[in-house]
């Protein structure tokens, strides 16, 4: 039965009675086939799984998206039940970074260009909150999507730098029926902008086949 835990505290003692190796899935929430496919992964290669939503507010910039970033906890949590997992950590930002916090991880190299130069703290509020996790649950492997290219080698590179004892494991990408990258973002798309984004991919397969 899958045990919705929403304080450090309370984390830590269910942390302790896991036996066995643990996967750890980090998501926003708004799950997706993408999601699935990584809390699968984790589900077959370790004894537990635990998954955590938070829509992280640090690596949000101001003018984007945090407040309206999709959110749909119910169907979030009767999809990783469904799907074995133990544990679902739910805090609010305030349990995440409480008052005072100051604290936070800031890559060089691998945090700039592509969405580094045009989002110059988002990867520092990924790479925060993705050591916090690691620290909170101590898992045997992490689990990422693709997708998310420069995510992926930028809390690799983190981890390696800050000696996290576990292994980073990237999952494909998931895609629609037509190429599409699954994301929780698409449901911004309008139906034009959805038949459009599909280009995207069909571009990508012909650079890589010339």
């Amino acid at each position: 039965m899958l045990e919705q835990i929403e304080t450090i505290a309370a984390l830590r003692e269910a942390r302790r009675q896991l036996k066995g190796s643990v996967g750890l899935v980090p998501t926003m929430g708004a799950l997706h086939e993408g999601h699935h496919s990584l809390v699968a992964a984790a589900r077959a290669e370790n004894d537990a799984v635990i998954a955590t939503i938070f829509v992280n507010p640090t690596q949000f910039a101001p003018g984007e998206d945090y407040a309206s970033y999709p959110r749909n906890l119910q169907h979030d949590l009767e999809a990783l039940e469904a799907a074995g997992v133990d544990i679902v950590f739910t805090p609010t930002p305030g349990v995440i970074y409480p008052p005072g916090f100051q604290t936070y991880i800031e890559l060089e190299i691998v945090a700039t260009g592509l969405e580094g130069s045009h989002r110059p703290e988002h990867f520092r509020g990924v790479a925060t909150v993705v050591a916090k996790l690691f620290n909170l649950t101590q898992p045997s492997r992490a689990y990422f999507g693709q997708k998310d290219a420069q995510q992926v080698v930028v809390i690799r590179r983190m981890a390696r730098d800050l000696d996290f004892p576990l292994e980073i494991v990237v999952c494909p990408t998931r895609r629609e029926a037509d190429g599409l990258a699954m994301s929780s973002r698409n449901v911004y798309l309008e139906a034009e902008q959805r038949a459009a984004a599909s280009v995207i991919f069909r571009a990508l397969q012909e650079t890589a086949a010339a």
